[in-house]
């Protein structure tokens, strides 16, 4: 099971049979460039695989110009 904390209010989500971060972003309907995903500090590409236990962060995207 991965733990899941979305955006800044600390929002927590579980996820079962998920073994990438794409396939995580697709579950959540987001598109690569929509957020960053962050495990202990790192900042993970779509092609990183996820193991049961993690706890990932995900940061939205924001362009403010």
């Amino acid at each position: 099971m991965i733990t899941v904390t979305l955006g800044t209010n600390n929002t927590p989500a579980t996820f079962e049979k998920i073994k990438t971060v794409l396939q995580l972003l697709n579950k959540l309907h987001l598109r690569v460039n929509d957020a960053l995903v962050i495990r202990d500090g790192e900042l993970l590409t779509p092609d990183r695989h996820l193991r049961p236990g993690d706890h990932v962060a995900i940061r939205p995207v924001v362009s403010r110009g």
